[in-house]
C-alpha cells in the first residue's frame, strides 16, 4: 500500500535528521539513498542498482552511482564537491546508455545539496537535505507520481 504526502513528508523529517551530517561519498552513498528510497515506502534494490557500468564516448568505462534504468540516474559526491561537475558526469553518462535506459531524471548531490534534473520537460530543481520534506512531492517519481505540464 502507498504512503500518503503526510507519512512521506514525516519519514523525510525523520531521514534529514538521521543523515544530517553525512559527507562521505564512497562510505555513506548506498545506505544513504536504501534509506531514502524507504522514505517513500520503496526498497531501492526492487528498482535501482548501484554503480552500473557503462561505457562513456571516450570508450572508457564509468560507474553510474545509483541507476533505475528509463527513471533516474543519480552522481552522488561528497560534501562541498561540485556539482556542476558531477551533472556534466551524468549527462556523459547517459549519452552511453541504451534509448530504452535513458532516464527521465537525473539527481546530483552532496548529501547536503540536491539538484534534480527532469529530461523530458527540461526543468530542474534545487533544495537541501535539511528542506526535503517540503520537496518530496517533487521526487514523487518515486512512487508513480509525476506532475506534468500541458
Amino acid at each position: 500500500m502507498r504512503l500518503n504526502w503526510i507519512e512521506i513528508r514525516v519519514r523525510a523529517a525523520q531521514f534529514s535528521k538521521e543523515w544530517a551530517d553525512a559527507h562521505y561519498e564512497k562510505g555513506q552513498t548506498q545506505s544513504f539513498y536504501n534509506d531514502s528510497f524507504e522514505v517513500f515506502g520503496v526498497k531501492r534494490r526492487r528498482v535501482a542498482v548501484y554503480e552500473q557500468q557503462v561505457k562513456k564516448l571516450n570508450n572508457k568505462q564509468g560507474f553510474i552511482d545509483l541507476f533505475w534504468p528509463g527513471v533516474l540516474l543519480i552522481e552522488q559526491k561528497s560534501t562541498g564537491r561540485n556539482l556542476e561537475k558531477a551533472r556534466e558526469q551524468a549527462h556523459e553518462y547517459c549519452l552511453g546508455l541504451k534509448d530504452k535506459e535513458f532516464p527521465q531524471f537525473i539527481l546530483v548531490s552532496d548529501f547536503q545539496t540536491f539538484e534534480l534534473f527532469d529530461l523530458e520537460e527540461g526543468t530542474g530543481t534545487k533544495f537541501s537535505l535539511a528542506d526535503l520534506s517540503a520537496n518530496v512531492e517533487k521526487l514523487g517519481f518515486i512512487i508513480g507520481v509525476q506532475r506534468r505540464s500541458f
